[in-house]
């Protein structure tokens, strides 16, 4: 039984038919949200611990933020390829 089957199963006992596009829909806002939620939460723990590492010890300025800004690129892919999925389930 196909995802959209089962919805509409569900939502027959409420006399409602949810439409296929409405749930394609829903889906990419949720992908989309949870997608970037988390990549959002990850890079505001590295600035955090970033700023704490340069705190303790001024010297690594340099290589602290370097690699922080490496962190922080991978986390943001990671927020793209969320909304990349999100716009294929809204089109395929």
């Amino acid at each position: 039984m196909r995802l959209c089957d089962r919805v509409r199963a569900i939502y027959r006992v409420n006399k409602r038919i949810m439409e296929v596009e409405s749930v394609k829909l829903l889906a990419m806002a949720i992908a989309a949200g949870l997608g970037v939620f988390g990549p959002a939460l990850g890079v505001g723990l590295i600035g955090r611990g970033a700023m704490e590492a340069i705190g303790r010890n001024p010297e690594a300025a340099g290589k602290v933020a370097s690699n922080m800004i490496l962190a922080c690129a991978f986390a943001e892919a990671l927020g793209i390829l969320a909304l990349v999925v999100a716009f294929i389930i809204k089109f395929v």
